[in-house]
């Protein structure tokens, strides 16, 4: 009975740890012309202005540069020499989708089944996830929140992190939709999944991806049909990815998947975005010749070879750019996400250089994701989503944001953890 009740005490102490919820709402929208002076402001196109001036209005962009005029009875802010950046993206990500990974009611990023092209993570999405201002207070503004489970997972979409509800946070829906390839090694853990089966894994593998394929085939001949007796939800839900409003998200990590994701831009003309590619690195001349982006995930990890450098994952992002392929940035998870500029910043300083760094988690990442038109880069007509921070974003030690605006609207950088802080503080009478 004792047991009973202890495991009855953990289950509703957690659950009202999910509801628990600090006292931070959405900001309203836009009304006052904002302008601030005297910053030092990186573009995110890798341009830096000394002591420049930008300025927004109803949620734009309405100036930007060294000497931009500064109209009268407005808003402004003097800003002493602190540095201004455009709102970090994180592209790949269940944030929101999962709030408790040891708590399967807080888990909604996977479903259930193989092939889910219908899946939406958008409508799953929680605005009211405690995890979230974690991230804003690190300058993270935006987030492609993304389904998982399957071999087809479903569409991921662009929330900006300041929203009510899901209509309120979406920025971009269904942009694309998520392969997870299955991994095309036999495992070396005597004890792991798959071990002594040897190259019945390959097989199994090889035989799920050519399912895969052979979806995609049905789909392609079921859109071509002029008429349809019944409709075929599954395939209706790749239309927009064969007219190619949609990419294809393949997550693959060795250099013979990779070259399998190819294989899916030659045979159907998807534009496809590798999202992991461990191993890119090898295969950066054939990644750039076909066009194809890569979202490089968590480069503070070892490499998946022994025989790899130990600093190969750092050295990755410059090797890419070096290449000529389009590359971002990203982490896996939620909560690890609130370390993405930091990631980019050892990427920095392994040969790619502070403001590509930062172009690796701002303007490329809002290209692989298709919104580079309205936000990544601080430019006159694009949404207002701004950081400001006392130093180096990039950098540990001085990362320190003071304000940030999405779309034009100051909100606010509390969160539980910094409540918490203040409320002990004041238990024990510390100044």
């Amino acid at each position: 009975m004792k047991k009973i009740f202890l495991a009855i005490s953990f289950l509703l102490a957690g659950y009202n740890m999910v509801l628990a919820q600090e006292t931070v709402y959405p900001a309203p929208a836009q009304t006052s012309v904002i302008f601030l002076k005297n910053a030092t402001l990186h573009l995110g196109n890798g341009t830096v202005i000394e002591n420049g001036v930008i300025g927004f209005s109803q949620g734009k962009i309405i100036a930007v540069g060294a000497n931009a005029p500064i109209p009268a009875a407005i808003k402004v802010y003097d800003l002493q020499g602190q540095h201004v950046y455009p709102g970090i993206i994180a592209p790949n990500t269940n944030l929101g989708l999962v709030e408790v990974e040891a708590v399967r009611a807080t888990d909604d990023a996977t479903e259930v089944g193989e092939l889910n092209p219908s899946v939406r993570a958008i409508v799953s999405y929680n605005t009211d996830s405690k995890v979230i201002n974690t991230l804003r207070v690190n300058g993270i503004l935006l987030a492609n929140i993304v389904p998982e489970g399957g071999l087809l997972s479903g569409s991921s979409s662009v929330v900006q992190l300041d929203g009510w509800n899901w209509e309120d946070a979406a920025y971009k829906t269904d942009n694309g939709l998520h392969v997870y390839l299955p991994r095309l090694l036999v495992r070396s853990n005597p004890f792991g999944p798959g071990a002594g089966l040897g190259n019945d894994v390959i097989k199994s593998s090889l035989d799920r991806i050519e399912k895969l394929k052979v979806f995609f085939r049905e789909a392609k001949a079921y859109l071509a049909e002029p008429k349809h007796t019944a409709t075929n939800l599954k395939f209706e839900s790749t239309r927009r990815l064969f007219s190619k409003d949609e990419k294809l998200f393949i997550h693959c990590e060795l250099v013979k998947e990779m070259l399998i994701a190819t294989q899916f831009a030659d045979e159907f003309g998807f534009d496809v975005v590798i999202v992991g590619g461990t191993d890119a690195w090898q295969i950066a001349d054939i990644l750039h010749q076909k066009n194809i982006a890569v979202i490089v995930n968590q480069p503070h990890s070892l490499p998946l070879s022994q025989d790899d450098d130990v600093d190969q994952p750092y050295k990755t992002p410059a090797q890419l750019q070096k290449a000529g392929v389009l590359f971002c940035i990203g982490n896996e998870g939620f909560w690890q996400q609130r370390n993405l500029m930091f990631n980019a910043g050892t990427a920095a300083a392994y040969g790619l250089g502070k403001e590509e760094a930062l172009r690796a988690i701002t303007l490329n990442a809002a290209k692989i994701l298709g919104i580079d038109k309205v936000t990544g880069s601080l430019e006159v007509g694009k949404d207002a989503n701004i950081v400001v921070s006392t130093g180096d974003i990039l950098d540990m030690r001085t990362n320190n944001i003071t304000q940030a605006f999405i779309q034009g609207r100051e909100i606010s950088l509390d969160n539980k953890q910094k409540q918490l802080y203040e409320r002990y503080k004041y238990k024990y009478g510390i100044k």
